[in-house]
């Protein structure tokens, strides 16, 4: 265990100055090239700002306004028939969108139903098996400039109905 820590202790300290040798045997000035990468970051980041700001103010008000607790009341039948608990459903819907709204959700469900119970079990392995999907697709497309993301957007959402109706039912028969 202790040669494990140690690994991951000196891992990026090493993998830095392994690119630092590089870049000085291959006589390339590392550190301007350094700020020509950090100068791209900076470009990309104020590119994708405009749709980070309309994704965060849109998950705002998804939390806010109780729509998301009116769809499961809505759907709750529907779940009940597939065994899929209710207790699941606010963090199935929100972890497409965001992860730190999703992050938020699965800390209310441990906090409410403990880490070791099979709610609990569920929503971590929902946050282990799905992305956030409209974030990811959001900022890599805007990063780019690629406008069409219909086919993208759909195949992705059903990935994640899949990941999610799997976790569920895997939970089931291991728990």
């Amino acid at each position: 265990m202790k040669l494990v820590t140690f690994l991951s202790d000196v891992a990026m300290p090493f993998i830095i100055l392994m690119i630092i040798v590089y870049g000085l045997i291959e006589r390339n000035k590392v550190f301007d090239t350094f700020l020509d990468g950090a100068k791209e970051g900076l470009s990309i980041v104020l590119s994708i700002f405009p749709t980070l700001i309309g994704l965060f103010v849109a998950i705002g008000a998804l939390r806010s306004s109780g729509i998301i607790d009116a769809i499961v009341n809505i759907l709750n039948p529907v779940l009940n028939l597939i065994n899929f608990p209710s207790e699941i459903m606010p963090l199935a819907l929100l972890r497409p969108i965001s992860g730190s709204a999703s992050i938020a959700v699965a800390t209310d469900i441990m906090n409410n139903y403990g880490v070791d119970s099979k709610i609990g079990l569920i929503a971590s392995t929902i946050m282990g098996s799905t992305e956030t999907t409209l974030y990811t697709i959001a900022v890599y497309t805007s990063s780019v400039g690629i406008k069409k993301t219909r086919f993208v957007l759909i195949s992705a959402l059903i990935a994640d109905l899949v990941g999610m109706l799997v976790s569920v039912a895997i939970c089931q028969i291991m728990f």
